[in-house]
């Protein structure tokens, strides 16, 4: 990987991440155009540039973080089904990163779904957070792990199943990104290292480019999401995902075989 490599690819996170249109499936399809190598940096560089998105959520949401200790036990509960998850069904979800053709199923059918969320939550106005819609909004959560489906779009969907708004779902959704986007960077190192893995000087200042472009991109990309979605809705996310899937499966049927960062 190269520089120019690693900033558009630090570019195409810090959009996509918090963005209901599911990173991996951009992530497919930008290394696919640009011939990005599928090695284990390039493989550990998509995970650990989420810490420049985390800090882009504690950033924006400074004053939050300091309110109560409530706040930091809901993100803990809204965490443990994927802790939970991510350990007991860690090697099938191994498994179905290396298919693309489940990543654009998942756009595809996510895609219909969110045409059809603001019609059927058009009632969702609740501001405030129980613990149990913590741990409901968790387990949507955990529909991500499935490649395609968008960590940010299963959690604010979950939110509003639980009767709250559009822009409390979503800022929920950037909270609870935190420790679990922690939690995957912490695990992909250690296993990187645990592979036997060292990282060379180049490799240490691409992921230092990485981390700063996401986050000033993913900065960008927060504060205008959620202007958008209050005025305009989901519909034009879910006919953005049809066509991003519908891409993916051209350009692997007819174009060239992709293989999964």
């Amino acid at each position: 990987m190269n520089t120019l490599e690693a900033i558009i690819l630090a570019i195409i996170e810090g959009i996509t991440e918090f963005l209901p249109v599911s990173s991996t499936g951009h992530m497919i399809i930008v290394s696919s155009f640009f011939g990005i190598a599928q090695d284990d940096f390039t493989k550990l560089f998509t995970i650990v540039i989420q810490l420049g998105t985390i800090l882009s959520v504690v950033v924006l949401y400074f004053k939050r973080f300091f309110q109560s200790i409530d706040f930091y036990l809901k993100l803990f509960v809204g965490f443990i089904p994927a802790v939970i998850f991510g350990l007991l069904f860690s090697d099938a979800i191994d498994s179905l990163l290396e298919n693309p053709i489940t990543v654009a199923v998942s756009l595809i059918v996510g895609g219909v779904l969110l045409l059809k969320v603001d019609e059927w939550f058009s009632h969702s106005e609740e501001t405030k957070i129980s613990y149990l819609t913590a741990f409901k909004i968790g387990l949507f959560q955990c529909l991500a792990m499935i490649p395609g489906v968008s960590r940010s779009g299963a959690s604010i969907v979950g939110g509003m199943t639980q009767k709250l708004s559009r822009t409390t779902a979503a800022e929920f959704s950037f909270f609870l990104a935190i420790p679990t986007m922690l939690g995957a960077t912490v695990k992909k190192s250690y296993d990187y290292y645990k592979a036997g893995f060292e990282l060379s000087q180049d490799q240490i200042n691409l992921l230092i480019i990485g981390n700063v472009v996401g986050f000033i991109v993913a900065l960008i990309a927060i504060k205008s999401f959620i202007g958008f979605l209050q005025k305009n809705g989901f519909r034009i996310f879910g006919y953005y995902r049809i066509i991003a899937g519908i891409a993916i499966l051209l350009i692997h049927f007819f174009v060239q075989k992709l293989t999964i960062i």
